[in-house]
């Protein structure tokens, strides 16, 4: 058997405003579809799906994405303009430096640099 990765779908309360902000921050067409669904497909990236769900987000993401960037500061400021959370400090060790965030629904992501030097 062989299984590919398809899409990653994401539960949230509004697809067409959500599909937006991800279009903007990663690039890619948002494409509205029956039943309230939303999609954009990033370049370079996998699909990103959102449906809607009546419940709001209550805890901490048991799946997160990685997106990474050259610099995490202006990444970050890029997503604050368009409706993002900085959650915490920019954490740098031997591996590079991550920033988590949350997206305008509360769905936690990170911005990583896999250079020390990139915050």
């Amino acid at each position: 058997m062989h299984a590919r990765l398809n899409q990653i779908v994401v539960d949230c309360r509004d697809p067409q405003s959500l599909v937006r902000f991800w279009a903007t921050l990663l690039g890619g067409e948002p494409v509205d579809r029956a039943r309230g669904w939303s999609h954009v497909e990033p370049p370079g990236g996998v699909r990103l799906a959102f449906q809607p769900v009546a419940e709001d987000k209550a805890a901490k993401n048991r799946l997160h994405l990685d997106i990474e960037v050259d610099t995490i500061e202006s990444a970050t400021s890029h997503a604050l303009r368009l409706g993002a959370t900085r959650i915490g400090e920019t954490v740098t060790d031997d591996q590079g430096s991550f920033q988590v965030m949350a997206d305008p629904e509360g769905n936690e992501f990170c911005f990583v640099c896999n250079r020390a030097a990139g915050a």
